[in-house]
């Protein structure tokens, strides 16, 4: 049972930083990418970045390009997401998300089958 857990959510300020992770563990992950996304108050879940567990290579949507990194510790099982120059329109709850199998790279949205529970980034102006 594959099981991702975020962490690291929290209130900050406009033009602060804040890294959040994300702890996997059930599988393997070997060849396989880890995707975050976020959900705003009242709009629909967008595709934040993503990273291919083998040999790190990312993937981001245009918004956050150059302000968020992901980065991958194999060893722990973990990902991050690094943001920095945050915004209050980057205000979200957050999550991590698994494909089921290895596939495309990047994943498609829909190949995303697991899910963390989400975690509240809130950025005041």
């Amino acid at each position: 049972q594959v099981q991702l857990v975020e962490s690291g959510g929290g209130l900050v300020q406009a033009g602060d930083s804040l890294r959040l992770s994300c702890a996997a563990s059930g599988r393997t992950f070997g060849n396989y990418a880890m995707g975050w996304f976020r959900q705003a108050p009242g709009k629909v879940r967008e595709f934040v970045g993503a990273v291919r567990w083998i040999d790190g290579s990312t993937y981001y949507t245009g918004s956050v390009q150059g302000r968020f990194s992901i980065s991958r510790d194999n060893a722990k099982n973990t990902v991050y997401l690094q943001m920095n120059s945050l915004k209050p329109e980057d205000t979200a709850v957050y999550y991590c998300a698994a494909p089921r199998s290895h596939g495309s790279w990047p994943p498609d949205d829909d190949e995303y089958h697991y899910w963390g529970q989400g975690t509240l980034v809130t950025v005041s102006s």
